[in-house]
């Protein structure tokens, strides 16, 4: 789970991006980074973080003999940069060279300086951590656990998503067994199902609470979580009986496996005199001494759902 990460006098602190259009501050420096609605992806002013790690006098003249020596030796990450306007100091907008998370952190390794080594040896850490997860599943759970358990989850939620987690994971295997593919066609499945039970897309729903990287399992109510595990369990199990073959007949799968949970909800919704399907966010009913929560485990998680 991602966290505000504080190294030397530098805070990196992700929750603070709640804007279009942020400021982000290291130590007294500012870092501008913008919002892509489309892409879902913040992106940095490359020239910014360079001042903030280097100390240079001339960041935007670094940041050109740094660009031309990474070209030089054939580095992606600096010919897949590009441009966006950015509010400059002057209050106008200008274009400049921007990076997304992971093109920034794979620049930060090319930046010989201080302040640049703690966060090289973070990603080192996380990389092999990583590895040994992948090597062993089980520390994987262990590592979710142990981070929603930080973030102030109760562990009747943490067991809930950690079930959630597997119900979804025998629907994406029945899917690739009747020929679905993995991307856009799981996304769009997953949004027939979501909208069917809930009224909205996976990305209306976000936007409903207020969301943009933030994991939307995450951030779900328990009961949330139940109507969408038994929309998914639904799902799963009508795939089953009737063997669809490929995308276009699990549309239909996908729809009635939703339906079920919008019963079933519209149900207790009859009783309970109020919606199920809540704006709330992890934020509102964690508890208050505990940060927010951000793109975590879920987020890489949805992207392979």
């Amino acid at each position: 789970m991602c966290e505000g990460l504080e190294i030397g006098k530098i805070n990196i602190d992700k929750q603070v991006m709640t804007k279009k259009e942020v400021v982000k501050l290291f130590e007294e420096r500012k870092v501008r980074a913008i919002w892509d609605d489309k892409e879902e992806k913040w992106y940095f002013s490359i020239v910014d973080v360079v001042a903030v790690l280097t100390d240079s006098k001339n960041a935007a003249a670094y940041w050109r003999k740094l660009k031309q020596r990474l070209k030089a030796e054939g580095n992606e990450t600096v010919t897949n940069c590009h441009g966006l306007k950015l509010r400059a100091a002057d209050g106008k907008m200008r274009t400049t060279d921007v990076a997304d998370t992971e093109q920034l952190f794979r620049l930060v390794q090319s930046i010989p300086s201080p302040k640049a080594e703690p966060f090289k040896q973070w990603m080192a850490q996380v990389a092999s951590s990583r590895m040994d997860q992948m090597q062993d599943p089980e520390l994987s759970i262990d590592q979710a656990v142990a981070d929603y358990r930080r973030l102030g989850y109760s562990d009747a939620w943490i067991n809930q998503r950690l079930k959630s987690i597997e119900i979804r994971k025998e629907l994406t295997d029945e899917w690739k067994r009747t020929g679905v593919r993995e991307g856009l066609e799981f996304a769009s499945l997953t949004d027939i199902i979501t909208r069917e039970w809930s009224g909205f897309t996976t990305k209306q729903y976000k936007t409903f609470k207020g969301l943009k990287k933030e994991s939307l399992r995450d951030n779900m109510t328990n009961l949330e979580m139940a109507f969408n595990i038994l929309a998914e369990a639904s799902a799963t199990e009508l795939s089953k009986k009737r063997d669809p073959n490929g995308y276009k007949e699990q549309k239909g799968v996908a729809r009635d496996g939703g339906s079920v949970a919008k019963a079933a909800r519209h149900q207790l919704e009859s009783k309970l005199g109020h919606s199920v399907v809540s704006p709330a966010k992890a934020r509102d009913y964690l508890p208050p001494t505990e940060p927010p929560i951000e793109d975590s485990e879920s987020t890489e998680d949805e992207k392979k759902e």
